[in-house]
């Protein structure tokens, strides 16, 4: 991959963040490509340049030309006008006549003018001048990015079974709504490894409790699911019901794990049970507090966990409900016209998420007191690691799932993320494509969106099409919300399409948990465009829709409505292996240029390079059924390659690849 050569620099005061685990020297500051002032740092680029980079955030592969921020934003609305999504990751990279990695530590608001003001111009604008730079100049992307890896540190490794097939919905109540939804997985035979547990589980949202009205003896109900190879993954949200008598809270408050106002009392502020307190994610002894609190349902049988609410959500601060009903009374009986209308309706509108709330609570970290919004892109990503670190503690030789919604470069070490509350739009399904690689560069190899989306109706063809494309990404969760359609793969009339494009992750199995492993344990990315191979290709540099996966091959997934098909650029020979109606079969070989590929809706395709190997696996109803050593071999040309196969028990933290990589010949 050619030298890379970091070179680390120190501005102001920055807040240590601890998503660097191993820091060069600190260098004078001297650039030829990148200037600073009035907090920001500045370059042009080049014609042709490339800008990739920003790991969780909207539009293409290719970040030029809008305005991006780093700023944890529970928004569910993904359009192209938004700036944020859920997570902060300040990195780029920009692909020009020479290469550069820039990564911009700091913990607060982050502001990219990528091509916006000035299309042949990037700006960095930063909240404060207290920051920490690295710049990482190398001769191939993929050099910059394995450096890059290296210094923040290695993704996250959830156990095996938690790459099967998930189904979760805001809505299931019960304990019979669950058993309800995996008999018709098993009896339509449909494979499935996990049902998530989302907010209806628990005793009036309060975290690490369970409603026992609907969930009777919840650890015998968990056995009973294990039983038929089911994995329960509850939610836990960031917020702590405050109310009296309720454990969590009263010990919370007795040792004041609660962040603050400016007063010094508890900061209260409104989520899912109402009033609620946030624990103070930042400060390491409320952090291994919380943590230690997962034990509660470890020991029912628990095995895994999604974080959620912890951008942190604020669904209104007493502030702010206070001013609201205060000016909402001006409003009555007066002729509203367009503008007092306007700003009648914006009241409450924006209570929610609202800067002044951001602004009004504190923090004790690393012995110093901070305004939240200057440390808050951390809060996501320290509710997870302290998570994460009491699993150390209390299963040290099994893999925990977890993953969250909020994240900072960091916390990929700790846990992977979804990619937040989109909809079912076809839109998104394009934009879960294009956010693998990026995620990938910052270290989130454990990621993916809610198939079908979790917002709107989903459509028989959206979800088929999202299956199709879900198949590849290490995260497969079919997820929605309450009021929306039902989208289970057992609720539409195709069923059978349902069933055989599911089964095709249990055949690529083998592969994809390979290929993530290696990745993992050598800093590498997953998914990756086509431009970190065929640099020298200028089409292929320029594609936003097709994606390497691993070595050996190609995907191209379909993303259009009523589509049959599309057309496909091969930036060199490649087979078409299709997986339809259950089977497998070997197609055409493929030039170098563009051609038309038939996808029918059920169609799962892939692309193999020439002198590779795809192993595949016989499939099964869950990952307990996959038979991982005895597996077909797909390749074709005539100087095939050994194929580096990685395989372990999937529950252990062992994973020396001198004990589990081992070589498939042809």
């Amino acid at each position: 991959m050619g030298i890379s050569m970091i070179k680390r620099y120190i501005f102001g005061n920055p807040i240590e963040t601890d998503a660097v685990l191993s820091k060069p020297e600190v260098c004078a500051w001297s650039n030829d490509r990148l200037c600073f002032r009035e907090n920001a740092l500045e370059c042009e680029l080049e014609e042709d340049e490339i800008v990739y980079g920003l790991g969780q955030n909207v539009r293409g592969i290719n970040k030029r030309g809008w305005i991006y921020e780093s700023n944890c934003t529970d928004d569910p609305q993904h359009t192209e006008s938004k700036h944020s999504l859920y997570g902060a990751h300040n990195f780029v990279l920009l692909d020009g006549e020479k290469k550069l990695g820039i990564f911009v530590d700091t913990p607060s608001k982050v502001v990219f003018d990528i091509g916006y003001t000035d299309y042949n111009r990037m700006r960095i604008a930063l909240q404060t001048p207290d920051f920490e730079l690295y710049l990482i100049e190398g001769e191939s992307l993929g050099g910059i990015i394995k450096e890059f890896r290296r210094l923040i540190g290695r993704s996250y490794i959830p156990p095996r079974w938690a790459f099967g097939y998930g189904q979760s919905r805001w809505g299931y109540r019960s304990a019979e709504d669950i058993r309800e939804v995996v008999k018709n997985y098993r009896d339509n035979q449909i494979p499935l490894d996990s049902v998530y547990l989302d907010i209806d589980y628990m005793e009036r949202y309060k975290d690490f409790t369970v409603n026992e009205e609907t969930f009777p003896d919840f650890e015998k109900f968990v056995a009973e699911m294990k039983g038929q190879g089911i994995h329960l993954v509850p939610i836990i949200d960031g917020g702590v019901k405050e109310e009296a008598g309720y454990d969590v809270y009263e010990e919370g408050r007795e040792k004041g794990y609660f962040c603050k106002d400016e007063d010094g009392k508890d900061f209260v502020l409104g989520v899912w049970p109402g009033r609620c307190c946030l624990p103070d994610m930042l400060n390491e002894e409320a952090g291994r507090w919380f943590g230690r609190k997962y034990k509660i349902l470890l020991d029912q049988g628990i095995d895994g966990f999604w974080n959620d609410m912890n951008e942190p959500a604020i669904f209104y601060s007493e502030r702010g409900l206070a001013e609201v009903f205060e000016k909402i009374d001006q409003y009555r009986n007066r002729n509203l016209d367009i503008n007092s209308f306007f700003a009648f309706r914006d009241l409450a509108e924006h209570i929610s998420n609202n800067p002044k709330d951001y602004a009004s609570f504190y923090h004790n970290y690393k012995g110093k007191r901070y305004c939240h919004e200057d440390v808050h892109n951390l809060f996501g990503y320290y509710m997870t690691r302290s998570a994460a670190e009491a699993f150390d503690e209390l299963s040290p030789e099994k893999r925990i799932l977890l993953f969250s919604r909020a994240s900072y470069i960091g916390m990929h070490r700790y846990g992977g993320i979804w990619q937040g509350d989109n909809n079912s739009w076809w839109s998104h399904l394009l934009l879960n494509i294009r956010m693998m690689p990026s995620l990938n560069m910052c270290g989130f190899l454990y990621t993916g969106a809610d198939i079908g989306g979790f917002g709107a109706d989903a459509t028989e063809d959206l979800l088929i099409r999202w299956l199709s494309f879900g198949v590849f990404t290490p995260l497969m969760r079919n997820h929605s919300a309450l009021g929306t359609r039902l989208q289970e793969a057992y609720q539409f009339g195709n069923i059978d399409l349902m069933r055989d494009v599911i089964g095709v992750r249990y055949k690529l199995l083998p592969y994809l948990y390979s290929e993530f492993m290696k990745a993992a344990l050598r800093d590498e990315m997953m998914f990756k465009p086509l431009g970190f191979v065929y640099g020298d290709d200028r089409i292929a540099k320029h594609v936003e829709d097709q994606l390497l996966l691993g070595d050996e091959i190609m995907i191209a997934p379909v993303y259009e409505q009523n589509a049959v098909g599309r057309t496909v650029y091969f930036p060199e020979p490649m087979k078409l292996i299709r997986f339809r109606g259950g089977e497998v079969q070997e197609e055409e070989v493929y030039t170098k240029g563009y051609s038309y590929v038939d996808m029918a809706l059920g169609d799962v395709c892939v692309f193999l390079k020439e002198n590779h190997i795809l192993p595949l696996a016989d499939g099964g109803q869950s990952i307990a059924e996959v038979d991982f050593d005895h597996l077909k071999l797909h390749f074709y040309g005539d100087h095939v390659r050994p194929y580096e196969y990685y395989t372990d028990d999937g529950e252990g933290r062992d994973y020396d690849p001198d004990r589990f990589i081992k070589m498939l010949e042809a």
